[in-house]
Parts: C-alpha cells; structure tokens; sequence
C-alpha cells in the first residue's frame, strides 16, 4: 500500500441504502469515509473491532448500548468491541470511523 492517497481517486461503495463510502484499509486498521443522505437509518449491530467515529458534518443520532446522543461536527464517539449501536442521519452527514483491527468483512469486499 502507498503512502499518500487522495480520497477523491478512492473508489466509492454504497454499503447500505444512503451510505456512500471510501475505505482506507492498512496492516492494522479500517479508515471509512461516509457521506450520508439525511434519514438514512444504519441498522443495529455489533462488531469485534473497536470503532472511533468523528462527525465532520452534520448531525447524526448515535445509539450506543442504550444511550442516545445527538452528534454534531467535531464530536467524537468511541465504541468498545462487541458494543451494540445504531443510528440515523438527522441531516446530510460526513463521518469518519476508525477501526481496530482492520475489518475483515470490508477489506474482503471493498477494495479500492
């Protein structure tokens, strides 16, 4: 893998309805780059990587283990493995989450 990318020359996924996009996948992580359509629900799951997410714009309604949070720009979420979460795209959103270890099903799948 190259040092440098642009994200603009990533190839671009739909994951879900709404969810457009560009994985960035290293040795040990998964960097997801999402734009969002307002509305958009993502549904309930949990995973066994832990998952930072950082709102870059927009709001988005996180659900982590039962507790809700309203996330605007600059807020960060941190998400423990195996924690069970959901949300919705309040408005149009740009979030990027980071997981540890890379994740297995997303590299396999989508491949820029």
């Amino acid at each position: 893998m190259t040092s440098f990318l642009n994200l603009s020359e990533l190839k671009e996924w739909e994951t879900i309805p709404g969810y457009k996009v560009k994985f960035v996948h290293t040795r040990n992580m998964t960097i997801a780059y999402y734009d969002v359509k307002a509305g958009s629900p993502f549904p309930e799951h949990s995973h066994v990587n832990e998952q930072v997410s950082t709102i870059i714009r927009g709001k988005f309604e996180l659900v982590i283990e039962g507790e809700s949070r309203i996330m605007t720009v600059g807020d960060v979420a941190v998400i423990p493995s195996g924690a069970r979460h959901f949300g919705k795209a309040l408005t149009d959103c740009r979030i990027m989450d980071v997981f540890y270890p890379v994740r297995e099903d997303y590299a396999g799948r989508f491949k820029s």
